[in-house]
């Protein structure tokens, strides 16, 4: 099977921010893979005008989080990154301690064997030693760690443009600069005065 470099397996666990999902997916060039935990689901129907029908109907393809069977569970699948968005951090610990007991963390595993590019975006706070430790420890095995923190510097008002912060940053990690640009202002630097 000929691998689609635009392909993503987008996931959605059980932190709050899956506000960022649904931005990412309206937003994310290629075919998008959605996984969605049970307990994702549950922030969703929560968090979202929509709830999960609106999420759903984002993606390209959905996928059971309980079918460890799925195309996207496997090195020869048709995705070559994942991002996690909210990533909870009880799928984050089980990703950074090898436990591949669903196709979320599956895949992740995948990801991190195969040496693809692997999104983490944790929605947490505060941290834990344990909580860093694992993302120190994904780090290192070559995973993205890009908490939903997003920036004020651009003096961003609306919420939309908070989650676009962060949407933007997840593009640009994936390596989708030109879609990263469309939703995120880069820092222009301080002005200098005229002396």
């Amino acid at each position: 099977m000929a691998k689609d470099t635009t392909a993503t397996i987008v996931a959605v666990t059980g932190a709050t921010g899956a506000v960022y999902a649904q931005r990412l997916l309206e937003v994310l060039p290629g075919k998008s893979y959605l996984i969605v935990t049970k307990h994702g689901k549950d922030v969703v129907e929560m968090e979202l005008h929509g709830g999960l029908k609106g999420l759903t109907a984002r993606a390209s393809m959905i996928l059971d989080n309980e079918d460890l069977g799925a195309n996207v569970s496997s090195g020869s699948g048709p995705a070559r990154q994942m991002v996690i968005i909210p990533c909870s951090m009880n799928t984050l610990s089980k990703i950074a301690c090898g436990i591949a007991d669903n196709l979320v963390t599956r895949s992740a595993s995948v990801c991190l064997k195969e040496g693809w590019h692997l999104v983490l975006v944790p929605r947490e706070t505060p941290l834990s030693l344990i909580h860093i430790e694992n993302m120190a420890r994904l780090k290192r095995a070559g995973a993205v760690i890009a908490p939903a923190s997003p920036g004020f510097y651009n003096k961003e008002t609306r919420m939309e443009d908070l989650v676009d912060f962060v949407v933007g940053k997840v593009l640009s990690a994936l390596g989708f600069e030109k879609e990263a640009r469309k939703v995120l202002r880069p820092w222009e630097g301080t002005k200098g005065k005229k002396g």
